[in-house]
């Protein structure tokens, strides 16, 4: 994989999704606070915002509990 940083292009081919997939669950998740775009629209990368960061110790528990 690529570094961190990834436009939702890059995420799609990544993961092998269609990226209409991608695009509506990045909404989703920007809706709702988790990530954030860099304001560059089509070459915007994804990262997460600093309230997650700032619970970062959780996300990874549970990302524990679904593997």
């Amino acid at each position: 994989m690529r570094s961190d940083r990834r436009n939702a292009n890059q995420l799609a081919e990544d993961l092998d999704l269609d990226y209409k997939t991608i695009r509506h669950h990045l909404d989703v998740l920007a809706d709702n606070g988790i990530v954030q775009d860099s304001g560059d629209n089509y070459g915007a990368v994804y990262l997460p915002t600093d309230r997650v960061r700032t619970h970062w110790e959780t996300v990874e528990t549970i990302m524990e509990q679904l593997d």
